[in-house]
């Protein structure tokens, strides 16, 4: 994949709340971004881990797309829930991913990235969400942010590994 270096900073242009966790979570982004630099097509499809059989580059990218759909669009926005997995194939977008190219998952994660940023700079970060979670509370959008930092930044970690075990790739 030839594209220009992943520019990235946790250090954040204000000090306020939003603008923290902003950084955080794009910093979060980028960070999964870089760890896809330079991979092949082939190595992006890998799945390295025995146990772990739909664990890929690609995957794990579309994992972290559909997640953040989830929790802003259906969760906060109480949007309908489009997503095409279901109780019968609930890892649909790891096990899809392999049949699109790497580059594409990643522009449209970039895509939507940049749709929510809109969203988080206009909104109140205790707004409540449209729908409730498991335990019936609605989160704040403060909440769901956090979330996805978490979230992000967890799967970061899988890439690393998936990464390093496709083509020996370290950093980032």
């Amino acid at each position: 994949m030839d594209h220009a270096p992943v520019t990235r900073t946790d250090t954040p242009p204000a000090w306020d709340e939003r603008t923290s966790l902003a950084t955080f979570l794009d910093y979060a982004r980028a960070t999964a971004r870089a760890k896809c630099e330079g991979v092949t097509a082939e190595d992006a499809r890998k799945a390295p881990l025995p146990g772990s059989p739909l664990m890929t580059l690609c995957g794990l990218v579309n994992h972290l797309r559909w997640v953040e759909y989830y929790w802003i669009q259906v969760v906060f926005l109480g949007e309908e829930d489009i997503a095409p997995w279901d109780e019968d194939d609930p890892d649909w977008e790891m096990r899809t991913a392999v049949d699109i190219p790497l580059p594409e998952i990643l522009a449209a994660y970039e895509a939507q990235s940049s749709r929510y940023r809109e969203l988080v700079a206009t909104t109140d970060l205790e707004a409540r969400a449209a729908r409730t979670v498991r335990d019936g509370l609605h989160v704040t959008l403060r909440w769901i942010l956090t979330h996805l930092i978490e979230e992000t930044s967890r799967h970061n970690g899988h890439l690393d590994i998936v990464r390093e075990l496709v083509d020996g790739r370290t950093g980032s």
